[in-house]
């Protein structure tokens, strides 16, 4: 798997350029972004998940241009953000059963057995009926990690990962 970013720039409609000219590349293994706040690390990985539009430059993975294949990049990209967010209506395991539902898991007693597996394997299986939204902060974080690794993502980007553990 190789991610080559080629260009990237963005500026936001208030003037702030929080990336300029930004080239990089990555093959296989663990990679981390370090910098002070409003370094642009954050906006980089919202571009790399598709959550936002670079201003210019491209994100290539494997060769394909992410902002043309959404769809394919979301099977294989597992994403946890800095301010995790879930639906507060659902109970834990819905939650997890909605991601592994978008992340193209469709069969769904394989999906069941996969949202039971990260739960334990996360320490939240005791609390699967409970509502996310009751959770502690470092119950919604594991709950945001399983989220993050349900469907074997091939590609897993992870901002600020141990914030409330």
């Amino acid at each position: 798997m190789k991610i080559e970013i080629q260009g990237l720039n963005k500026t936001y409609p208030n003037g702030n350029c929080a990336l300029r000219d930004i080239n990089l590349e990555f093959g296989a293994g663990m990679f981390g972004l370090l910098g002070p706040n409003g370094a642009g690390k954050s906006s980089l990985m919202r571009i790399m998940v598709t959550l936002m539009k670079p201003t210019s430059g491209v994100i290539l993975i494997d060769g394909r241009d992410i902002q043309k294949h959404r769809k394919w990049l979301r099977t294989i990209l597992g994403y946890l953000p800095q301010d995790f967010r879930f639906f507060t209506s659902l109970r834990t395991w819905e939650f997890l059963d909605y991601s592994g539902s978008l992340a193209g898991l469709k069969n769904r007693k394989k999906r069941m057995i996969e949202v039971d597996r990260l739960l334990d394997q996360v320490g939240l299986l005791e609390v699967r009926d409970r509502q996310a939204n009751r959770l502690s902060g470092g119950m919604k974080r594991r709950l945001g990690i399983a989220q993050a690794l349900i469907g074997n993502p091939r590609i897993i980007v992870v901002d600020e990962p141990t914030t409330g553990l």
